[in-house]
């Protein structure tokens, strides 16, 4: 049987997070009433005539930057034709044949790089609502300023395809140009598949599955795609060139028009706009703002910090999350609590992406290194940190207000004796299983003695004592 070798690319569009549209001053505020962020010029009226939003170009150039990209010196925008209700003009502004950014790469966790053909600029288009038989527009979005990133078609599994998405949405983030909110729309991708026998080096005829906005769907929907495709090639039935749409609830993929080509389009250069000048000024103002991108802090915290991969690409993935541990990192002697206390005890609490994102948590830096530093210097055990931690974490007062005197003097050995002894009469089930041989029971005894200690015994230690006596 003939095997089939996945080529894919990725169109992923990026809502920039400017606080104005790119050709008007509309709001792009997100969750408005219907139709109420719009003017003359984002509905096309005629004589109305756009002005291009500086920041939008700006925010472009950032992400071509992090990409690797080359910046065109001179870029402009065209027009591309089309008659759809989402656009009043009948037309989109976007970029053709010179993007304002073009040829960069990123390199997968497998070494794999991925070519970056050009970073364009863009308007967005309405949303359209179908409901009881009827299609309602919201133009509130119509003109909301877009960047699209265009793969070559470098991909050959659906985990190469995945993870690169959620790089770029997390690059788009630490640079502040997106929120990436895929639920709202913030960031899309039309995913391009073909096949080719395994071997061959010609492409195959490609389907272009439109508006991927879950990492989960994308996945499936290169999935069925590729079995559907190698399926027909099997029969010897030809793959149309087409786009399609993904149905979640049954988990298919289904026509929605022929795919067009460039030619479709009737591109002109957009003669209501001027030119754009990127000067080497601007490009090298740009890059000096480059924050560290998180694919460089996962390798320092790897190779600096000694994190393994999990635990530094968990941190990394959230910018106020990677924030928050460097500042409590900076005051400890081991990064390795820290990454244990942020990993769990406040990930359990942050249950959403947008929890994680947003970071709000309500025991400062300052004070989780506190306490970790009490840990280090023996003075509290790791029991009493975590309970510790979860009060401060549900009431925000210090560890200074939780922990007593007491609790940070430390427990003689003549106190963990009698704690044992005392666990080892209040439960005489437990006493007898372990003599028959249940290691298990031991535990519970144990857990007796350090509910007895406020977690300030070393477990090893009182483990030890326990089978002595016992």
């Amino acid at each position: 049987m003939i095997e089939f070798e996945l080529i894919c690319g990725l169109e992923t569009h990026v809502e920039l997070l400017t606080q104005t549209k790119i050709f008007c001053g509309c709001s792009t505020a997100f969750g408005s009433q219907p139709n109420t962020h719009c003017c003359p010029v984002c509905l096309g009226l005629p004589g109305s005539l756009p002005r291009l939003n500086r920041q939008a170009v700006e925010y472009a150039i950032l992400a071509g930057l992090a990409l690797h990209c080359e910046i065109s010196p001179l870029s402009h925008m065209d027009r591309k034709n089309y008659c759809y209700p989402d656009l009043p003009k009948a037309y989109q502004i976007s970029q053709f044949d010179v993007p304002l950014c073009h040829d960069g790469w990123v390199t997968l966790s497998n070494g794999r790089t991925i070519r970056i053909r050009r970073i364009h600029l863009e308007e967005d288009a309405g949303k359209l609502i179908h409901q009881d038989g009827r299609t309602l527009i919201d133009y509130n979005r119509c003109g909301v300023p877009l960047i699209e990133i265009v793969t070559e078609p470098d991909f050959r599994t659906v985990e190469e395809a995945r993870e690169y998405l959620e790089l770029l949405q997390t690059t788009m983030r630490y640079l502040g140009i997106s929120d990436c909110k895929m639920q709202e729309g913030s960031l899309r991708s039309d995913v391009n598949v073909s096949l080719r026998p395994v071997g061959s080096e010609a492409l195959g005829v490609r389907t272009e599955i439109k508006n991927m906005n879950s990492f989960s769907y994308m996945e499936k929907a290169i999935r069925f795609e590729q079995e559907r495709q190698a399926g027909l090639l099997r029969q010897g039935l030809p793959v149309e060139q087409e786009t399609l749409r993904f149905l979640p609830e049954e988990g298919r993929t289904e026509p929605m028009r022929s795919k067009e080509d460039a030619h479709d389009y009737r591109f002109f250069p957009e003669p209501d706009l001027c030119q754009i000048p990127v000067s080497d000024e601007l490009v090298e103002r740009l890059r000096r703002t480059l924050p560290e991108l998180p694919q460089a802090k996962q390798n320092r915290y790897q190779q600096e910090l000694g994190l393994s991969e999990e635990e530094a690409r968990l941190l990394t993935r959230y910018r106020k999350i990677a924030c928050y541990f460097e500042e409590v990192a900076t005051e400890i002697q081991s990064p390795k609590y820290a990454v244990n206390c942020i990993l769990g005890q406040i990930f359990r609490r942050l249950k959403t992406e947008d929890d994680k994102e947003r970071a709000e948590i309500p025991v400062p830096p300052a004070e989780l290194a506190g306490l970790i530093g009490l840990l280090e210097d023996g003075k509290i055990r790791i029991d009493l940190l975590k309970s510790t931690l979860e009060t401060m974490l549900d009431t925000q007062k210090s560890w200074k207000d939780l922990l007593r005197p007491e609790d940070l003097a430390g427990i003689s050995s003549e106190q963990l004796e009698a704690l044992c002894w005392q666990a080892i009469a209040d439960s005489p089930k437990a006493v007898n299983d372990y003599h028959n041989g249940k290691e298990k029971a031991l535990k519970a005894i144990l857990g007796l003695v350090m509910r007895g200690c406020r977690g300030k015994a070393d477990p090893i230690e009182a483990e030890a004592l326990l089978r002595k006596l016992l």
